[in-house]
């Protein structure tokens, strides 16, 4: 009885200082609907059980649709040579290279990455990759606030929702003040960017091409922030790097993205990969794991994890970052990719983005009740104004066997009726003329 007794007050201890009275309170963020009803699980099947009724799940996606949708993560080509050599058992067994002495390979392939990362970005150096484009920026925006000493982040409207959303989340327990900037025909207003910045401002949260695949020179607003000592974060698609000034060349401080488009498939979700790059002045503050070159005792070239320990991601508070692994294989992917396509297969990439986007624009322009927002330049992505909801719109065209888009009734209210659209090397002449074809007969019945 006093072994219960101890128990619960314990407990109750426990339940008061968390700030709660119940241990239901503190799954209070879980929407009902998605709480366990029960944990009377079923029996165990078998192995052609499970294959059957996971087969059977499989068969409810529509993977035969034709890919027109975007907002960050895109249906690029990814070359064979990818597969075979990324699934080589090589780069499958190690989850994590402590040892160098047993895991040159994986700590070279990484070197390799952060190289190509860096030069892609125009930064000093990169890190060893994060969990997603997301997470990339929530960990930019820490990097800020721990180099400045300050705590205020000013996040323009163009910024990917769903990062903006991560972004809120990630730090809902933390003492940081964030100022939203709305965009002005697409592009980030300077005005009330410039009118926002203040003496606390730690940095302010930008992107290239923005969320409706605007393209934007930044070089202005990056020259203002950092006459009064505040950071620059860069959100960029490394796609459009090939073609657009890049990060490093306009001044920027910090630069995140998804490194989805680089080789990895569309996955549900992920895995995927968080790319981060930096100037030299804040390698200190970058977060996950960072591999350098240097020479062993016999003067042979040699790779290590080097300038940071993972205890100082355990420190709680004092820690630079509570990450301390990385997506080693999606950043293989990354890596075996952009060796493969080259600087100059990268650029034809993103000129056929462009060059089909722009042809995609002209057949849309033809259809009656249709909108081509087009007051900002774009890379591989419009929005596009129906007279219908967008929402409804999608279920129609999804049924005739085409992804149109994404709705922005979703993320932006009062947006219902826009649509963003995306075209990538992929897209033939026929889909899109097909896409434009079925979009004219659905808005006309």
């Amino acid at each position: 009885m006093s072994y219960v007794a101890n128990t619960t007050a314990q407990r109750t201890e426990m339940l008061k200082a968390c700030g709660v009275a119940r241990v239901e309170d503190l799954f209070a963020d879980i929407p009902a609907a998605l709480r366990p009803k029960s944990f009377d699980l079923p029996s165990a099947k078998s192995e052609l059980e499970v294959l059957n009724a996971l087969e059977a799940l499989s068969q409810r996606n529509f993977s035969h649709l034709v890919n027109f949708l975007g907002g960050g993560f895109y249906d690029h080509f990814i070359p064979a040579a990818v597969d075979a050599i990324t699934s080589r058992s090589e780069f499958c067994t190690a989850y994590t290279p402590y040892q160098p002495e047993v895991s040159q390979g994986t700590l070279q392939a990484i070197y390799e990455y952060q190289t190509q990362i860096c030069r892609l970005t125009g930064l000093d150096v990169s890190n060893a990759s994060l969990y997603d484009g997301g997470t990339a920026l929530c960990e930019a925006c820490q990097m800020a606030l721990h180099a400045t000493g300050r705590d205020r982040i000013i996040v323009d409207g163009g910024v990917n929702p769903v990062y903006r959303k991560m972004l809120d989340c990630y730090t809902a327990n933390l003492s940081i003040r964030f100022a939203e900037i709305s965009v002005t025909h697409g592009q980030s207003d300077r005005h009330q960017i410039l009118a926002a910045l203040d003496d606390q401002t730690a940095a302010v949260v930008l992107q290239n091409p923005n969320f409706f695949g605007v393209m934007d020179d930044h070089r202005d607003i990056v020259e203002a922030c950092h006459a009064r000592g505040i950071l620059v974060i860069q959100s960029v698609y490394p796609i459009a790097l090939s073609l657009l000034k890049s990060p490093g060349e306009i001044g920027v401080d910090i630069a995140t993205g998804e490194g989805q488009s680089l080789g990895i498939p569309l996955s549900f979700g992920g895995p995927y990969l968080g790319f981060m790059a930096t100037t030299r002045d804040l390698v200190r503050k970058m977060p996950g794991r960072l591999v350098g070159r240097t020479t062993d005792r016999n003067g042979r070239e040699a790779f290590v994890l080097t300038l940071q320990a993972r205890e100082q991601h355990i420190r709680r508070n004092k820690a630079t970052s509570n990450i301390c692994t990385n997506e080693a294989l999606c950043a293989l992917r990354a890596h075996v990719y952009l060796s493969l396509v080259g600087k100059t297969g990268l650029k034809e990439v993103a000129e056929l983005c462009y060059a089909k986007t722009q042809y995609a624009k002209s057949r849309f322009k033809q259809i009656p009740g249709v909108e081509v927002m087009e007051s900002s330049p774009t890379f591989n992505e419009f929005t596009i104004r129906v007279p219908v909801d967008t929402g409804d719109l999608v279920g129609t065209l999804v049924e005739r066997g085409i992804a149109p888009g994404l709705p922005l009734g979703r993320f932006y209210k009062g947006m219902e009726n826009y649509m963003l659209v995306a075209v990538t090397e992929k897209r033939t002449k026929y889909e899109i003329g097909k896409f434009a074809e079925e979009l004219e007969a659905a808005l006309r019945k």
